[in-house]
């Protein structure tokens, strides 16, 4: 018997057998897929981008409309009065009840930056307690030539 140099399976291979490591490859994809979202810190939130500023609400320069700010914890006015927390709720509903068109039934909300959140959401929890569905919160539209207050209703 003579050996054929042509196409036994004796031979060696010139070429790369690439199964093995295309295994290895689809194996570290996976382990990479499952460990990636345990590393991320906190809550992953949907940030938006290029973000227009909202126009200016005309309603919220007029006298009837219903104004609260809180330019620093434990301050709070209403319009350019200066009123107690206690008496806010009361004097809300007062003036809401003047008004007579539902579209025109916002409350537009005024906070300073030192403000904490609680004594935000405190006062937003308090208007819908009073049945208002919209409530403004405002905000400086940053311009080139100043700030424009603006308000966001939701």
């Amino acid at each position: 018997m003579s050996m054929q140099a042509g196409g036994g399976s004796g031979g060696l291979q010139s070429e790369i057998n690439v199964t093995p490591m295309v295994d290895i490859m689809l194996v570290l994809l996976i382990i990479f897929m499952v460990v990636t979202p345990f590393l991320q810190q906190g809550i992953t939130v949907a940030l938006p981008r290029d973000m227009t500023n909202p126009d200016v609400d005309p309603r919220i320069i007029k006298e009837s409309s219903i104004v609260i700010s809180i330019p620093e914890d434990g301050e709070y006015y209403l319009g350019k009065q200066r009123i107690a927390k206690e008496h806010l709720t009361d004097k809300v509903d007062t003036m809401l009840k003047g008004i007579k068109n539902e579209a025109d039934r916002i409350v537009y909300i005024k906070s300073g930056v030192g403000v904490s959140y609680g004594d935000v959401v405190n006062v937003i929890n308090e208007v819908r307690k009073l049945g208002v569905d919209k409530i403004g919160l405002v905000a400086d539209k940053k311009k080139k030539g100043g700030a424009v207050p603006t308000a966001a209703t939701s």
